[in-house]
């Protein structure tokens, strides 16, 4: 078989992530030997799947600009910020962005809550949702500025498409 012409053509193709697989499969010789055609070429096609559900993850992740690095799995029930498990879990399950419903988060400076919203950003980015994290202060100021140069219609459809919009700072800080 004509190996590089195939990890070439699959490349040319856009299935960059077959082809690395392809690669690895040969590298690896024997150990892939025993299988299947087609339990071989499922594992081209599960990493291609994989390396494009990467893609997608990192491009939303990006889009949504979250301000902390956050996960869900990172946060520390046993800290004083009276978080209750079971409404975490809820709100970890995104089934209210599904609703519609709205979230406030308050407590005193310095608790976490733009962390734990960035968290929670970040997990519905992983749950394929359209997430865009904005300062309050930033975002009149980008609308004003979009008034200004004829953008205002076309920033408030990508602020519509959103599936989770958080608004930080309320306070102007």
């Amino acid at each position: 078989m004509l190996t590089h012409p195939t990890c070439d053509r699959l490349e040319a193709i856009g299935l960059s992530g077959m082809a690395q697989a392809l690669h690895e499969q040969r590298r690896a010789g024997a150990m892939f030997e025993s299988l299947s055609f087609e339990e071989r070429l499922g594992l081209l096609v599960d990493r291609e799947a994989a390396e494009r559900d990467a893609k997608r993850l990192a491009t939303r992740l990006r889009f949504a600009a979250l301000r902390h690095a956050a996960c869900v799995e990172d946060i520390d029930m046993r800290s004083p910020r009276g978080i209750d498990a079971g409404v975490m879990a809820h709100l970890i399950d995104g089934g209210w962005i599904n609703r519609h419903e709205n979230l406030l988060i308050t407590g005193p400076t310095g608790l976490g809550k733009s962390w734990i919203a960035c968290a929670l950003g970040n997990k519905a980015c992983r749950d394929d949702r359209r997430v865009v994290y904005h300062r309050v202060p930033r975002l009149f100021q980008m609308l004003a500025i979009a008034r200004g140069d004829g953008r205002h219609a076309r920033v408030l459809k990508a602020i519509e498409r959103t599936e989770l919009l958080i608004l930080d700072d309320w306070g102007g800080g």
